[in-house]
């Protein structure tokens, strides 16, 4: 068994990373369990909008991004298989669009310089509760003792299933598929284009590649090249471009937990809940949640991290969950019904200022 920690971090992706170094910053001992070995990745749309872009700078681990692992992003475009389009600036510096690898990288070279440690290969199989710790139980048996653990572990979440609180999710399921492309992107924009029952995001993701992610409900199979298919315009785009990367999936995207605090334990990241990657909001929202978490945890801490003394952050989630939601919503609206989007993105054309003022207060 290993000394008792401050916060034991399981999961070693953005959302856990991310949590490390800003709690390491507050003077915390932090330790990172990741199953994982080598390079992580994951399949992501890889824009990070101006929130998350700012929480990096701010966290100083965007410095720490190789150069030709990013690109920067100042518009989105919003495009309909009828050809109408609609382009919106994105607000102050924009976002930028980062190689999941490479933002993972440079997380843990930040969380790792402000004195947290990160272990690898390290699969946490069981959790349980004693006196003053929670104890992260190993797959080679070792306990890890910590005063909180937070569940940063994904989508699928053990831990949040092992504590009874997942909920049912009521909308249709998706599922998401990527792939890079060695190409040098040609706008810097988050592209959208919109099709039946499906919606492709092309992401500049570094000086010479571009990413290209479909979300869909899907009906039986579906196959990578069948869905750029229904893209004719990225499909004559792409063609005879070199992959820069294999086809990776995820989902069920929607999760729900029943509540994001227990005692002596926090979820954070996609393993708290998670609507729909639809807005490119999801790395925003996890840096955010746990910029709030770090500045929560001193006192927390200092009152037995217990769950009333967790209980803030439950509260900043939602605040900071509601305007995701409702943002994304409205997105898969638009995506589900083609008369109104088609009628939205006409009146985007013409009028964008209106439009980019709502993009502002969305994710800026």
């Amino acid at each position: 068994m290993t000394g008792l920690r401050d916060a034991v971090v399981v999961g070693g992706g953005p959302a856990g990373l991310f949590l490390a170094a800003a709690a390491a910053a507050r003077g915390l001992d932090v330790l990172v369990l990741e199953k994982r070995q080598g390079t992580l990745d994951k399949a992501c749309g890889e824009g990070v909008l101006p929130a998350g872009r700012r929480a990096l700078a701010e966290l100083g681990a965007l410095a720490l991004v190789d150069p030709s692992e990013a690109s920067p992003v100042s518009e989105l475009h919003f495009c309909d298989e009828s050809g109408l389009s609609a382009v919106l600036r994105l607000p102050g510096e924009g976002g930028v669009g980062i190689r999941r690898t490479a933002l993972s990288a440079a997380l843990r070279a930040r969380a790792e310089q402000l004195g947290a440690r990160v272990r690898t290969g390290a699969e946490v199989i069981e959790h349980r509760r004693g006196g003053d710790r929670i104890e992260a139980v190993l797959a080679d048996g070792e306990r890890v003792g910590a005063r909180v653990l937070v569940a940063a572990d994904g989508l699928t979440s053990p831990i949040r299933r092992r504590e009874g609180l997942d909920a049912p999710v009521h909308s249709p399921p998706r599922f998401g598929l990527r792939r890079h492309f060695a190409v040098a992107p040609w706008a810097e924009a988050v592209e959208v284009h919109f099709a039946p029952g499906v919606e492709a995001y092309l992401t500049p993701a570094g000086r010479g590649r571009v990413g290209l992610a479909f979300l869909f409900e899907r009906a039986g199979a579906v196959r990578y090249p069948e869905l750029l298919a229904r893209f004719p315009v990225l499909a004559r785009r792409l063609s005879g471009v070199p992959f820069d990367s294999e086809v990776r999936g995820a989902g069920p995207l929607a999760r729900r937990a029943r509540a994001r605090t227990a005692e002596r334990l926090v979820l954070l990241g996609d393993a708290a809940g998670y609507l729909d990657p639809v807005t490119g909001e999801g790395l925003s929202l996890a840096f955010g949640c746990a910029t709030e978490l770090a500045a929560i945890l001193p006192a927390a801490l200092s009152a037995g991290a217990d769950a009333s003394a967790l209980r803030p952050y439950e509260a900043a989630w939602r605040r900071r969950y509601r305007l995701y939601a409702a943002w994304t919503r409205l997105l898969l609206w638009l995506s589900r019904h083609a008369r109104l989007r088609r009628a939205t993105l006409r009146l985007a054309g013409a009028r964008p200022e209106a439009f980019e003022r709502m993009v502002a207060a969305a994710v800026g």
